[in-house]
């Protein structure tokens, strides 16, 4: 007679190696779940509040019921759903800003077919259904976009980096506010010598100039290394600033040669979604051409050492305090691999006392 199997209870919990891989996918299917649910509630609520946009566009509602009819609804829909909240004035206001600041630029750009018809969206009688990646987003964060965004263009960046990249409203506000769509891709490259189509263009959008170590406040007189070591003891805030899909590998990461000599570059992240290696080096004062030979060097050491059979070629970038674009351009010009140039922004200490008994209490600890 077969003995029946005895499961061990620790702590109230079953501890079965099976029951414990079947619990942790229950877990994670549950949290997806959740996660698809949250998407579709808010995808709902999000088209009701474009339909009341273009009823009250369709309607003419101001024209036909006078200006008050806007607050007159509001009130009636408050009172017949006490319970339910989104019925502000302010907020059937926004429904209306948030139909009309589509509708209108799609109707005056003639782009019916273009950019929103891309998103998924087309017109019903003349008006515009809502994008489908609309619901990906909540609802404070459209009301922002339209608040803060002057063209389509911007507002539909805005919309595919918040929806694909998770963004907070917080940071949403900071993206915009930091003109995240005029800087990316802006940094001075010399991809199109060095790398073929379409990665050239595809690795220039990973680049950004300026960059915001807002997160960071340096002391007067801070180096390069104390740039390096601020940045990384915020790395979070870091890659949030690089753009998704960086992962950071390390800091002066040691690249040996053959022969055993050692060279160390300031900071190795790998772009997972283009499958490269990108190569940073940090600079505290204005662009001089001699930079890029040193990290020219450092990025052909990461295709020999670092790069396997699957990897795109590595790029370099350069992040320095200021520069001369045109100087940025000829240095760059001769140059065989891949290189990027950048500036940043921070915030510096004041208090140049505090600061500098900081700074000289750092490199005495480190002594």
């Amino acid at each position: 007679m077969e003995s029946k199997p005895t499961f061990v209870y620790r702590d109230g919990m079953l501890s079965d190696a099976r029951y414990v891989e079947w619990l942790s996918d229950v877990k994670t299917r549950f949290r997806q779940s959740q996660i698809k649910a949250s998407v579709r509630v808010n995808t709902s609520m999000l088209e009701f509040y474009w339909s009341i946009g273009r009823d009250l566009v369709a309607l003419r509602a101001e024209e036909c019921w006078g200006a008050g009819v806007v607050k007159q609804f509001a009130l009636d829909m408050r009172q017949a759903f006490p319970d339910i909240t989104g019925f502000s004035v302010s907020n059937v206001k926004y429904m209306k800003q948030w139909y009309s600041f589509y509708y209108e630029r799609v109707i005056k750009s003639h782009q019916v077919g273009g950019q929103l018809e891309d998103e998924k969206s087309h017109r019903v009688s003349g008006f515009l259904e809502m994008p489908e990646i609309f619901g990906r987003v909540p609802w404070k964060h459209h009301v922002l976009i339209i608040s803060k965004c002057q063209s389509l263009d911007e507002a539909l960046f805005y919309i595919n980096k918040a929806a694909d990249e998770g963004w907070s409203r917080s940071a949403l506000e900071a993206k915009i506010s930091a003109k995240l769509l005029q800087a990316q891709g802006s940094a001075v490259t010399n991809f199109e010598q060095t790398l073929p189509t379409p990665q050239n263009m595809l690795a220039k959008e990973i680049l950004k100039d300026p960059y915001h170590f807002d997160f960071l406040s340096m002391t007067p007189r801070y180096d390069e290394r104390d740039l390096e070591e601020a940045l990384v003891a915020n790395i979070t805030q870091f890659l949030l600033e690089l753009g998704k899909g960086f992962s950071f590998v390390g800091r002066q990461m040691e690249l040996q040669m053959l022969g055993g000599q050692t060279f160390f570059p300031d900071l190795v992240f790998y772009h997972i979604p283009q499958h490269r290696y990108v190569i940073i080096e940090l600079k505290a004062v204005k662009y001089i051409p001699e930079f890029a030979g040193k990290l020219n060097f450092y990025v052909t050491a990461a295709d020999e050492l670092l790069r396997g059979d699957g990897d795109n070629p590595s790029v370099g970038l350069i992040i320095c305090k200021s520069t001369d674009k045109t100087v940025v351009e000829w240095s760059l010009k001769d140059i065989n691999k891949p290189l990027g140039v950048a500036t940043y922004q921070l915030e510096e200490v004041v208090d140049r006392t505090v600061a500098e008994l900081a700074l000289r209490a750092k490199r005495e600890k480190e002594e």
